[in-house]
């Protein structure tokens, strides 16, 4: 039935949502430089440079004629009727019960299978070369000053993520995913919309057409129609981004920094771990390899270093607190300081330099920092109480990062003496983790997290909304474990029950 929600594709949406974050976070922080394609060669993600600039060359050059094409005469998805979700349905149920009666293992068997919609490229090509075309536009700034292509940058997880879908199979990253060109074949639809890109660089009045014009076309979709959206994965990697229609597709899977539990980015029940996934932000420093740990590792004067804004909203105020009661202390450095106008190249000279990088929270409760930091061989010392990690049921953070309530945090003198109680061999113990974190792969248990679930004996969609918050509170451990004390982050469930 259309709308109707399926459990079994479900758990399947689930381990796809495990394998594709995997998948992202060994190509963010595991490849080493690599080599640069010559134009006659096809592009695929793995030949590019990890620049997501010097990729985007590379793959606009290489679909040149694809984005020159008029909306009119390039083969593409286009929104059909009723009586087309009526046969789309009737397909899916044929292609289902073939893969039921050929493969014993089906519906949790590999590869998972996803459908890339043929957007018109005013939601794809043409807001990629909008971006190239004005990269160059040092002027362009957000409200707080930060370099708006950066920004972007920060988020092109989207851009990553649709150049490895389209390219041919052989070459491509995600190879426990594979693309199929039917619907009726497909486990979950992608949708490649750029909708940072539009956001920043378009006129807000534009900006806003654009969405509107993009979300009639998705949801014109017969896919779209039969499952109302939750087998759908959308992009909306920074928290403006399609800010003023994306109630309307709030039952499909979101891409996002994090989950925002302030309420001042998401409203409540838009965002929830159960259904959205968590992506890293790209790292605006370049990946510190083996052999560069290997030479600067000894030579970490600095125990804590800080680069960014110190003037945040929401939980970002503990910035400023945190830099007043730092600033000016010996083996600290704490600058004020954005992305550009040379930022990238101190903040990366800086981490290098130090032991542990201070990762407090922004706007939001994540930060690009924390990244940073991981690529850079410094140990993040994490300050939000409020975050939600990526790939958080795959890796363990502990291993790689110190976290620390925001309430001790501000105690006078109280973080840098638990720093300066670390012992080395901890510290070198975390600093190996972090270089399996960032250039190597990892073994990883997959696991369910939720499926959507129909009340038994109704046929109403369960209201239910169990949703796990973590609070990072300060306890006291054995001394064999951690250090004196450490920060354990704690799992508390609340839950809120509606229309029951």
């Amino acid at each position: 039935m259309a709308g109707k929600n399926n459990p079994r594709s479900n758990s399947r949406m689930t381990i796809f949502l495990f394998l594709l974050a995997f998948s992202l976070l060994l190509f963010l922080f595991s490849l080493s430089p690599l080599r640069t394609p010559s134009p006659t060669q096809h592009f695929h993600v793995s030949d590019a440079e990890t620049s997501f600039l010097a990729s985007l060359d590379h793959f606009l050059l290489a679909h040149a004629q694809t984005s020159l094409k008029d909306d009119d005469t390039a083969p593409r998805d286009e929104p059909q009727n009723d009586d087309m979700t009526k046969k789309l349905d009737d397909a899916v149920f044929h292609s289902e019960m073939d893969r039921l009666l050929s493969d014993p293992y089906y519906p949790v068997s590999l590869p998972l299978r996803v459908y890339v919609y043929d957007m018109p490229p005013k939601f794809t090509h043409d807001l990629l070369w909008l971006f190239k075309n004005t990269y160059r536009d040092t002027s362009n700034l957000t409200s707080n000053g930060s370099p708006v292509h950066r920004l972007i940058e920060q988020h092109s997880i989207d851009y990553w993520l649709w150049a490895d879908l389209i390219a041919p199979q052989s070459e491509r990253l995600l190879t426990s995913v594979v693309r199929v060109h039917r619907q009726e074949e497909a486990d979950l639809f992608y949708i490649p919309f750029f909708t940072t890109i539009s956001f920043f660089l378009m006129e807000k009045q534009q900006c806003k057409a654009l969405y509107r014009e993009a979300l009639k076309w998705i949801t014109d979709q017969p896919a779209w129609k039969r499952s109302g959206g939750r087998d759908h994965i959308l992009p909306v990697h920074h928290p403006w981004s399609f800010k003023s229609v994306r109630r309307y597709v709030k039952n499909a899977i979101w891409l996002l920094p994090d989950m925002d539990s302030t309420g001042n980015w998401y409203k409540p029940g838009q965002v929830y771990l159960e259904k959205d996934l968590i992506l890293p932000y790209v790292p605006n420093v370049d990946l510190c390899d083996a052999k560069c740990l290997s030479e600067t590792n000894p030579k970490r004067s600095t125990l804590l270093f800080f680069r960014g804004r110190l003037k945040r909203n929401a939980g970002g105020k503990i910035r400023s607190k945190l830099g007043a009661e730092l600033s000016g202390v010996d083996g600290v450095v704490i600058e004020e300081g954005t992305a550009g106008d040379g930022g990238k190249e101190a903040a990366q000279r800086g981490m290098r330099k130090s032991l542990f990088c201070l990762s407090p929270a922004g706007d939001t409760p994540s930060s690009a920092r924390l990244f940073d930091a991981i690529v850079s061989g410094c140990i993040p010392v994490i300050i939000s109480d409020e975050l939600e990690l990526p790939f958080e049921g795959i890796l363990d953070y502990r291993k790689i990062a110190v976290f620390i309530s925001s309430i001790d945090a501000v105690k006078p003198g109280w973080l840098l003496k638990y720093l300066k109680g670390i012992r080395p061999a901890h510290i070198k113990a975390m600093q190996q983790n972090l270089v399996k974190m960032a250039g190597k792969v990892v073994n990883i248990k997959l696991h369910t997290r939720r499926s959507q679930r129909v009340v038994e004996g109704s046929r109403s969609q369960c209201t239910c909304e169990c949703r796990p918050v973590f609070v990072a509170v300060t306890l006291p451990v054995r001394p064999s474990c951690f250090e004196p004390t450490t920060t354990i982050r704690t799992k508390m469930l609340s839950s809120s029950t509606t229309g029951m």
